[in-house]
């Protein structure tokens, strides 16, 4: 096994191991990527939440979520917002994330020392989900998916506005709207964020992807209030030309997208913020629309936490760690992980590939953004 942190002054309360982000002191591991005894599970994005493990630990309103990814036979329990459990020598506590329903950052306490592993999160608010929660600790893990200057994100009614518009031009000309969005998470925020524009309502129906409609119903079991939805089956032809569809970037150049001849297409993601990535997605349109942090968002996340020392993982990380070493002064490390992000949403080969390529593009536009170019490095899972 090797420690996180060469830099730790203690010896580190988290172990990268085989099976994950591993805490000896209290005997279980965070978000492992294969089976262990007991898993303490940030959100049920693939590359956090893997079937196999004995026990599982996650904050409640995930448990409808993870259900639907870790099947049935899976032991799961719930763990209140801030309710302290004892763990062999430590104190595990789970804060809202802001990431998707139930994400969740783990704070784990041993004799004073404090660790908080972020899991995924973002700062933008979310009416489909808890919003983050800065937690105060001495050594913040932290995601840094979109951690470059580049990425500030445009505020999210704009976005919506923008969406809407679109939508209903195309409709005029009798063309259904085909939005690619990510099933668990991002879908079901824009179907919220739409609904409440007001002149969504007279446009047309909203249609998802049977991939969708399985998150949509675990939001709706967990309590989240989402506009009615129906399948491409359920309508005529007339009303489809008229429909605002979501499907997972799976479903693009698929059988399945024959349903809907002469859609315009959109891609909903943060990497659209860079044009290149929106010409390679190969659809009419990007928005700029992320449930990652941005660039100010995850500095300011950083700074709200207090903590000294900061593990960077799964992203810019070698770009944000040395930024917080020579601009914050924060003793600051990358973390190789195996979560990857916006890419680990999706579970298919093409989604993995494709956002590979994305990865190497953007590293080409936005290094010459960053401080220091020469640290620029793409996400590992490049």
């Amino acid at each position: 096994m090797c420690a996180v942190s060469v830099h730790a002054r203690r010896p580190p309360l988290l172990e990268v191991t085989r099976q994950g982000l591993y805490c000896a002191a209290g005997d279980f591991h965070v978000d492992p990527w294969a089976p262990v005894p007991r898993a303490v599970i940030t959100h049920g994005h693939a590359d956090h939440a893997r079937r196999g493990s004995a026990a599982y630990l996650a904050a409640p309103s995930a448990l409808s979520v993870l259900r639907v990814r870790l099947g049935p036979e899976a032991i799961l329990e719930g763990l209140p917002w801030g309710e302290r459990r004892r763990f062999g020598e430590v104190d595990v506590s789970l804060h809202p994330a802001g990431h998707l329903l139930g994400s969740a950052q783990v704070r784990i306490e041993h004799r004073g020392e404090v660790w908080v592993v972020s899991g995924d999160y973002k700062t933008d608010p979310d009416p489909t989900c808890e919003p983050f929660e800065a937690v105060r600790c001495d050594t913040f893990i932290t995601e840094s998916t979109f951690g470059l200057p580049v990425f500030r994100w445009p505020a999210q009614r704009v976005v919506l506005a923008e969406i809407v518009d679109w939508w209903r031009a195309n409709a005029a000309a009798e063309r259904p709207t085909v939005l690619f969005a990510y099933a668990l998470g991002k879908s079901q925020r824009l179907l919220a964020g739409i609904a409440a524009v007001d002149a969504a309502r007279e446009i047309g129906p909203l249609v998802v992807h049977g991939a969708v409609r399985v998150c949509v119903d675990a939001y709706r079991a967990a309590g989240v209030a989402l506009p009615e939805v129906a399948a491409a089956t359920e309508l005529s032809r007339d009303e489809l030309r008229r429909a605002l569809v979501i499907a997972p970037p799976s479903a693009q150049g698929s059988p399945w997208m024959r349903r809907f001849p002469r859609a315009a297409t959109g891609f909903v993601s943060g990497w659209m913020r860079l044009r290149a990535l929106r010409r390679q997605r190969r659809v009419d349109r990007g928005f700029v629309l992320s449930d990652h942090v941005d660039w100010p968002g995850v500095v300011g996340a950083i700074e709200a936490t207090g903590a000294a020392r900061v593990g960077v993982t799964h992203g810019y990380m070698a770009a944000l760690a040395r930024w917080l070493r020579e601009e914050r002064g924060i003793d600051a490390w990358t973390l190789r992980t195996r979560f990857t992000g916006e890419a680990g949403a999706e579970e298919t080969a093409v989604e993995s590939a494709a956002e590979a390529g994305i990865a190497v593009d953007a590293e080409a536009v936005a290094a010459a953004t960053v401080r220091h170019p020469a640290d620029a490095a793409g996400p590992a899972s490049s």
